[in-house]
């Protein structure tokens, strides 16, 4: 249950910093590699005191450091996967396609397009490399979405009237 928390939490979190990311990005006033540049100089000091907070209070858990030595040590496979991928790929690239997307795009849209596509390809490469259940449920459940931002994704930019 706890991982459901922090999961609603952090969209909750992305929906609002998103649609202000689009408020500043509409007025042409700065572009979105100023933008994901600013966020991640803010968010690093944060993330480093919530670590080192975590650290305190739950050595083993979340605040687990990094070992340099000893079988907790990462491997040279296991750098790569976190810089590469966790750090450059979905830290940098993705953000930098994001915002760009967000820049020239309704955040309407391209928010559930950008976490629409995320957990549908998390479900494959969980399943092809991890070793992850591929149960009918998630399949279903990856489907609906898709077709509900396709939906949206769609649309057409008319105001609705009531």
């Amino acid at each position: 249950m706890q991982a459901i928390i922090f999961a609603v939490v952090a969209g909750l979190c992305w929906g609002i910093g998103e649609v202000c990311a689009k408020a500043v990005l509409h007025t042409h006033k700065v572009g979105p590699f100023f933008a994901v540049a600013l966020r991640t100089t803010l968010a690093l000091p944060i993330i480093w005191g919530a670590y080192l907070v975590a650290r305190k209070l739950a050595p083993q858990g979340a605040g687990k450091g990094l070992a340099l030595s000893g079988e907790d040590a990462l491997t040279i496979k296991q750098w790569a996967l976190l810089l590469g991928g966790s750090g450059v790929v979905a830290g940098a690239f993705a953000m930098i396609a994001f915002y760009i997307s967000i820049s020239m795009g309704e955040v309407s849209k391209m928010k559930p397009i950008a976490f629409t596509i995320a957990p549908a390809t998390a479900v494959i490469l969980g399943t092809m490399f991890l070793g992850e259940a591929l149960t009918v449920r998630k399949v279903v459940g990856v489907l609906i979405v898709l077709a509900g931002v396709l939906v949206i994704a769609t649309s057409s930019n008319a105001t609705a009237t009531t």
